[in-house]
């Protein structure tokens, strides 16, 4: 049984924390993580700005960012590592999109989700891109 635990250090404009979990619960079902345990973090520009001059040496504001794990809990999950989304940079695109706050955080939940299990749309052959527009169709509003 996956386990999302979710830490608002910046709120939405509407309640999206069952959204999020089930978006995260649903990849990982999906492709075969059922068992694990996933930490999400809504934070502001800033907080994450900070986070990615300090662990990428990249001093901009960026949406999203993932930091894999893989240590085994005691509860006998695994631990797949933090998604932090910036709320600002979510609210701006959403609008910029037409789709919405809540959607983007969606969209970027599901991305952060497949950097945790190793994707890297930086590296591969279009692999991530395919399988996040996937599972975009079968899970997000």
């Amino acid at each position: 049984m996956t386990r999302v635990h979710i830490r608002c250090d910046r709120r939405p404009s509407q309640p999206v924390a069952e959204a999020l979990r089930d978006v995260i619960s649903g990849c990982l079902e999906r492709l075969g993580e059922a068992d694990a345990e996933v930490h999400l973090v809504l934070t502001s520009d800033q907080v994450i700005r900070d986070l990615n001059r300090r662990y990428r040496d990249i001093d901009h504001i960026t949406d999203v960012l993932s930091f894999p794990d893989g240590d085994e809990l005691p509860s006998g999950r695994r631990l797949l590592g933090e998604i932090v989304i910036s709320v600002d940079a979510a609210g701006r695109q959403g609008a910029d999109l037409g789709h919405g706050e809540i959607r983007e955080l969606c969209e970027l939940a599901l991305h952060g989700t497949l950097h945790l299990l190793g994707y890297d749309h930086e590296r591969d052959q279009g692999e991530m891109n395919q399988t996040e527009l996937k599972l975009r169709r079968e899970l997000l509003p």
